[in-house]
């Protein structure tokens, strides 16, 4: 597949509305004029009632028919709404949808389907769902596919007008996560309050305790691999999140791509990229802070699931059987519940 971060985009469908790349999306598209097509969210539908009064889509998407009577009614028959439900409805409202890009912020291995059938109508895909690749990378081969993670939108950046057969390795970098600072024997009795505590970024709660773990550095090394068709792969700890991702050329010069951590920008750019170079969306980089940037290998003491590295990359499609299991004890852990107990059923 193709990674790319050239678009034009006249209107816009949005899977994951009210998550925090959803709720930047929206704000993205707001500033570059862009129509708001569709939209779906799950069960925040106080918040997806907000959106719909600002952004007035034509379609929208809630994951459980149950919910219908939260929504604004008023607002639905107002603005003519069409309202679909659950992951069958997402691929109805894709495919009944105008809009030649879909961006796919869905949390977990239900962001698949859609990012499939979106390859399937033909349409763009803005992809910020993980899972699509780390389970499923091998069934987009030959389609182009606009990564929004900041490590995948940085290896874009810096790849551009490359010549692949200079590439010696790509870097991705981790912040380390909530607990990087925490004294290794308090590790295995750490809080699930403690596991959201993100130092650097805003995110949903299964991001962040995949940060944690560093299980989300796996899937975007995964992600590296199906998009760039490379498995020369490293991570190190920035513990800043300034610097997002290098490029190691075989010439013995490096390239990174820095910019303050703020997911505006890849989302702009996959909206439309000249307009992303020239508005100045996020804050300027501060150098000051420059002096304070380190890079350190990530401890397997500290981070064990990292171990798996290098097995992932030799069999990428294992990414399916980490990606489940993933779910199952991230599940467990956020209901605070045993993991024996919940796979024992």
């Amino acid at each position: 597949m193709t990674p790319t971060t050239n678009n034009t985009t006249q209107s816009l469908i949005i899977l994951g509305s009210t998550g925090s790349i959803g709720v930047n999306a929206l704000s993205v598209a707001k500033s570059f004029g862009i129509k708001i097509e569709s939209l779906s969210a799950g069960r925040n539908i106080a918040l997806l009632n907000t959106q719909i009064k600002e952004y007035t889509p034509q379609k929208i998407c809630i994951a459980d028919s149950k919910d219908r009577d939260k929504l604004d009614t008023t607002l639905i028959k107002q603005h003519n709404i069409e309202v679909f439900y659950g992951t069958s409805g997402i691929i109805e409202m894709i495919e009944s949808s105008q809009s030649n890009l879909v961006l796919n912020a869905i949390v977990g291995f239900a962001g698949l389907a859609p990012s499939l059938k979106t390859k399937q109508c033909g349409k763009k895909l803005a992809l910020a769902n993980k899972e699509s690749l780390v389970s499923g990378g091998w069934l987009f081969g030959n389609y182009t596919i606009t990564p929004i993670d900041s490590e995948h939108f940085g290896l874009s950046y810096l790849l551009r007008d490359k010549d692949s057969q200079t590439l010696k390795r790509l870097i991705i970098t981790a912040s380390g996560g909530a607990l990087r600072d925490m004294p290794l024997t308090e590790l295995p009795n750490a809080s699930l309050q403690s596991a959201l505590k993100h130092p650097n970024w805003k995110m949903g709660q299964k991001i962040t305790i995949d940060s944690a773990t560093m299980a989300n550095k796996l899937f975007e090394v995964l992600e590296t691999f199906w998009l760039f068709g490379v498995r020369e792969i490293d991570a190190y700890i920035e513990q800043s999140s300034l610097i997002h991702a290098l490029v190691e050329f075989i010439d013995g010069s490096l390239s990174a791509h820095l910019s303050v951590a703020d997911m505006k920008l890849p989302i702009a750019y996959a909206l439309d990229s000249a307009k992303a170079r020239n508005l100045g969306l996020i804050a300027p980089f501060d150098m000051t802070k420059f002096c304070n940037i380190a890079l350190r290998e990530i401890d397997t003491g500290r981070y064990p699931l990292w171990r798996l590295k290098d097995e992932l990359l030799s069999s990428p499609k294992l990414g399916i059987v980490l990606n489940a299991s993933n779910e199952i004890a991230v599940n467990a852990f956020l209901q605070e519940k045993s993991l024996l107990a919940t796979l024992s059923k």
